[in-house]
């Protein structure tokens, strides 16, 4: 009787591989994830060990490593001096403070199959002073070739003449790159170390016999293979695309779980319409267990189908894309053929599809014998839960509720200085965990509650509202469990979205205090010449405002005759004008208001507030040199001060402590954005300049795009990987609008019959199916948002803490509609069925 059962439910589902590859779609979904991961991985592995590797494919030996003393300049002469060495190039940098800025000044051949750098105008240096620089040095430092400069870097203390005799083109151009061969870099720099030695040996030359050879003439030093260097490169960048990839695995894992659970609603539904044909089954003799067997074999096979066509899928994918990004000019490798893993994925979804499928077959195996005589092939679902599954469900919630206050509890204080987030994260991740599963465990007696007050405009509409709503609402378990699934995406992308606006704030914020305008003219000697003032003032199309700051670093508090604060120095003070910046708004406060600052006015950070004792309102003195002014604390900042001021105050107050006349420094905007804008305000602030000795500039632009590029990046990156379960739930919401179809057609049946025209249908079953995504994304934003600053609070990053409305409202309207666009071809199909065939079905 068993094998009976086990054929007919077997070849039944084969026989009909649309209705199994529709029961298994999220499984399919999840397979083709996880496979295509693990190409990607390769795929980004292998292109990292093909593209970026820093020395040249020339060298065939590398003399030196960071774990040993570096080689000594007298130990590259005896190292060319070892036979079978065709040519060795010693690798050395240096810093170089030059009147303009500063250089990073790199030693390398300029020519030959050692070389890193190509001549593209003048000519390579040959003799110590000259320097070869990029174009994006040339533009940022105003110099060109045949400039002459001065400068001082490694051992050199005195300024010594520095020429630019040539441009050069390099695979990376940071804007202050140099190049000179070493004899000039080591000459110039009066350096006595390198920092390693790159040989590249005759040809025809055993490459271990001159490595034997190195090794006796650098007894101290080790001497590797260029493959081995290359390799430990590549290794190195690897190795950080592993974490990622560990970061990805983490979410793919939700991901998966995320699948298990719509499988496991699909089946739930798949089963409850084949009630009929089983209690047929009970009724010849198959028992409960003969039911469960077949049953969960049925899973296996579904798992089989889909997670073998997943993974074909990912395969074909991954081989077809970097094929046509080679075809665009991009160098991108192809994966491997991981067989191995590609059969651990199939084992996996059979696996993972048969534990979702196990609990809808304990609960269609108890069908009764009796069901047999039902005039329906299908069963309506139950709307409650068990006592058992209650209390499980309440122990859960309890339990996130505490593991979140865990959390709170551990949570930094503004004084707390070493703060170790691992165990509230610990806890935070705990209490997300038992929340969602809390959910899966409520979710049928949360449902009706959630749809009473999403539904209601829907049922204010008419009938095809009202009709939507109780679709829905009459079968509350089918709604929890693909609702839940969208829930946790939306969970996951809220809480990403509110994390990246709060910490875009606080770069926004930290650049607002430390690069607060795209340009900062300083002087070495602390003062600004009023010459180099007065013709940055003269005005100038490429700079949009000037705003030039004095600064202290010895003013002191005072409270009476006590002196406030554990610093004997005194604090950094300066008179900043914030009202001429243009992110004055990006910066928020702990106490009192910005708008305050003026005369007799001062603006702390939180630092100085919690050394002295002072809060926004206090009065209290500045001191220094004898002097004193009596000030109110018009605000305290929840960080550093501008440019790392402890005190901001007003220009007169400064006056009245002695402060000097002449400026520290001046701050300034390119008029236009944009590289080509930037590189205008450069040299209108070069020209201001001219050949004042120790004034420097400094483009905070660039630090202030690189901080936006990377906070944007990991947002997108995390929003993507979060993704991945969002488009489980949505293919979830298809499969099951899909099915539900099916077990309703009778009903679509009589609604045709009695009126309701095809439009009518489609947009009843549409609708129904985008409220699975407003009761998930409802539940999912009411868990997410909390739970998202929560996790800013935890990772003690003292980002303020904020809600993108806009952003969530976004993602709210596309979940809808994502969901709602699902089940659009179901909808389609159940509105093609004649009303006098739905109607002499049984189903």
């Amino acid at each position: 009787m068993r094998a009976t059962v086990l054929r007919t439910q077997t070849s039944a589902a084969a026989r009909r591989p649309g209705r199994l590859i529709l029961t298994g779609l999220a499984i399919l979904v999840a397979s083709f994830v996880v496979f295509g991961t693990v190409l990607v991985q390769q795929i980004t592995e292998r292109t990292v060990r093909a593209n970026l590797s820093g020395t040249p494919a020339a060298t065939d030996l590398v003399i030196g490593s960071t774990d040993v003393p570096p080689p000594t300049v007298r130990d590259v002469p005896a190292i060319r001096a070892v036979p079978g060495v065709a040519e060795a190039v010693a690798r050395v940098s240096t810093g170089v403070a030059i009147g303009p800025g500063y250089l990073n000044l790199q030693a390398d051949p300029g020519t030959g199959p050692l070389s890193t750098v190509r001549v593209i105008e003048g000519r390579y240096p040959d003799q110590p002073g000259e320097i070869a620089i990029t174009p994006r040095t040339a533009e940022r430092l105003g110099l060109s070739v045949g400039t002459t400069t001065t400068g001082t870097g490694g051992e050199l203390t005195t300024p010594t003449r520095l020429t630019v005799t040539g441009m050069v083109d390099t695979a990376a151009d940071a804007g202050y790159d140099a190049y000179a061969p070493e004899s000039a870099v080591i000459s110039w720099a009066r350096l006595t170390a390198v920092e390693r030695v790159d040989v590249r040996v005759a040809p025809g030359t055993s490459t271990e016999v001159v490595r034997q050879r190195l090794t006796a003439v650098v007894a101290d030093q080790p001497v590797g293979t260029g493959g081995e260097v290359r390799q430990a490169e590549a290794d190195a960048a690897a190795e950080e695309v592993g974490k990622l990839f560990i970061l990805v695995g983490v979410f793919v894992s939700i991901a998966v779980v995320a699948a298990a659970l719509v499988v496991t609603s699909t089946f739930r539904i798949v089963f409850a319409q084949r009630m009929r044909q089983l209690a047929l089954l009970r009724a010849v003799g198959a028992n409960r267990g003969t039911l469960v067997g077949a049953l969960t074999a049925e899973g296996a096979l579904t798992g089989l189908v889909a997670g073998v066509v997943g993974v074909g899928g990912a395969l074909a994918l991954g081989y077809a894309l970097p094929a046509v990004l080679r075809a665009s000019g991009m160098a991108v490798s192809s994966p491997g053929l991981p067989v191995a893993t590609a059969v651990s994925v199939v084992i996996g979804a059979i696996v993972v599809t048969v534990l979702a499928v196990l609990a809808p077959a304990f609960s269609a195996a108890r069908v009764s014998p009796l069901e047999a005589l039902r005039a329906a092939s299908t069963t309506a679902g139950r709307r409650g839960i068990g006592v058992p599954r209650l209390v499980s469900g309440l122990l859960l919630a309890a339990g996130a509720v505490l593991a979140a206050m865990g959390t709170i509890s551990q949570l930094p204080t503004p004084e707390q200085s070493n703060y170790n987030p691992t165990m509230p994260l610990f806890l935070l991740v705990a209490s997300g965990g038992s929340a969602f599963f809390a959910l899966v465990t409520l979710g049928p007696l949360l449902v009706r509650p959630v749809l009473a007050v999403v539904g209601w405009p829907l049922r204010q509409l008419g009938p095809l509202g009202r009709m939507a709503v109780g679709g829905i609402g009459g079968a509350p378990r089918r709604a929890a469990a693909v609702s839940v699934v969208v829930a946790l995406g939306v969970t996951l992308i809220s809480g990403v979205v509110i994390g990246g606006a709060s910490l875009q704030l606080l770069a926004d914020r930290e650049m607002a205090l430390s690069a607060p305008t795209d340009f900062e003219v300083t002087s070495s000697d602390g003062a600004l010449p009023e010459a180099v003032v007065a013709r940055a003032g003269a005005g100038s199309a490429a700079l949009a405002r000037l705003v030039p700051y004095r600064r202290l670093d010895d003013v002191t508090l005072l409270r009476g005759a006590d002196r406030l604060g554990n610093v004997e120095s005194g604090y950094p003070t300066n008179d900043l004008d914030l009202g001429a910046l243009p992110t004055t708004g990006e910066l928020d406060v702990a106490q009192g208001s910005l708008a305050d600052r003026g005369r007799g006015r001062i603006v702390v950070n939180s630092w100085v507030a919690r050394d002295a004792g002072l809060r926004a309102g206090d009065t209290v003195t500045l001191a220094r040199a004898g002097r004193t002014v009596d000030v109110r604390v018009a605000a305290v900042l929840p960080g550093d001060g501008p440019l790392h001021a402890g005190i901001l105050t007003d220009p007169a107050d400064l006056d009245r402590l002695g402060a000097p006349s002449a400026y520290t420094g001046l701050l300034a905007d390119a008029a236009v954005a944009g590289e080509d804008g930037r590189t205008a305000g450069v040299r209108a602030l070069r020209q201001a300049i001219g050949g004042a000795d120790g004034v420097g500039l400094a483009v905070l632009a660039d630090e202030r795009d690189r901080t936006d590029a990377l906070v944007r990046t990991l947002v997108w990156i995390a929003v993507g990987l979060v993704g991945l379960t969002v488009l489980i739930a949505v293919v979830g919401v298809g499969s099951t609008t899909a099915l539900s179809v099916v077990e309703r057609i009778r009903e679509s049946g009589l609604l045709r019959a009695i009126g309701l025209s095809r439009t009518g249908l489609r947009t009843m079953l549409t609708v129904e199916s985008g409220l699975y995504g407003v009761i998930g994304a409802t539940i999912g934003l009411l868990i997410g948002v909390p739970y998202g600053w929560l996790a800013i609070q935890t990772l003690g990053v003292n980002a303020p803490l904020t809600v993108p409305v806009l952003p969530l409202a976004g993602l709210f309207a596309a979940l809808v509609g994502l969901t709602a666009l699902a089940g659009v071809l179901p909808a389609r199909r159940a509105s093609r069925v004649s009303p006098v065939a739905a109607l002499g079905t049984d189903g």
